[in-house]
């Protein structure tokens, strides 16, 4: 199955880029490009795009209202692409619906990895900006209200078992990786991380590892 892609960036020379590497590889179609936020939102009324490329800083709306839009609007999947590894422009991606948090030099096989991750429904961060946002969870405290709304959406319906996947989630494991842990298989790995989506209606894993801090159901020092 083809991944069709919406490569959006202010610089000329990163959307060639990006078309040109992933245009040779048969699982991608670049079917659109956009310089900014707005032309990006206009483009896709007019195309039917599977993940969108993300930059941050742009004129007139950047990367991450666009992100926001696309998501609330039940657009694709969003993965950001930024040379800044930076604390507030992951956390108000990921806050805003991003699927992924890449930086741009990340290497092509890494690139396309995640591309599928994130077409799967997985969600992707660059390692070194997990540990940032780790740190900035570890400097603030979950806000009451935040929880109590949590909480009602169906916090309280996980089982022990659920939390426990949700906390190895928050540390970063990939389904495989929290089934060794658990010695588990897989699939059901699988299962219950589709449950806690579901029961916490959250699009993600990137939103639910937020959910998890937030509301200190995980705090970095579980980790």
């Amino acid at each position: 199955m083809t991944i069709r892609l919406v490569l959006v960036d202010d610089q000329e020379m990163y959307r060639a880029g990006f078309r040109m590497v992933l245009g040779t590889r048969p699982k991608f179609e670049v079917v659109g490009d956009a310089d900014d936020g707005d032309t990006a939102l206009e483009l896709l009324r007019t195309v039917d795009a599977d993940v969108v490329l993300m930059d941050v800083r742009m004129p007139r709306m950047d990367g991450v209202e666009a992100t926001r839009r696309i998501v609330e609007s039940g657009g694709p999947r969003v993965l950001v692409l930024t040379t800044f590894d930076l604390d507030e422009y992951a956390y108000d991606a990921i806050q805003a619906g991003a699927s992924g948090f890449l930086l741009k030099d990340v290497p092509l096989e890494e690139l396309a990895a995640a591309i599928t991750h994130v077409h799967d429904g997985d969600a992707v961060v660059a390692p070194s900006t997990t540990r940032r946002l780790l740190d900035h969870f570890a400097t603030s405290r979950p806000e009451p209200a935040a929880a109590d709304a949590w909480d009602r959406a169906g916090l309280s319906e996980l089982t022990p078992r659920e939390r426990e996947v949700l906390g190895l989630m928050a540390e970063g494991l990939s389904n495989g990786e929290i089934a060794d842990r658990l010695v588990i298989a897989e699939s059901t790995t699988r299962v219950h991380v589709g449950r806690i989506l579901s029961k916490l209606g959250l699009r993600d894993r990137v939103q639910a590892v937020v959910m998890a801090y937030q509301t200190g159901i995980v705090t970095v020092r579980d980790t």
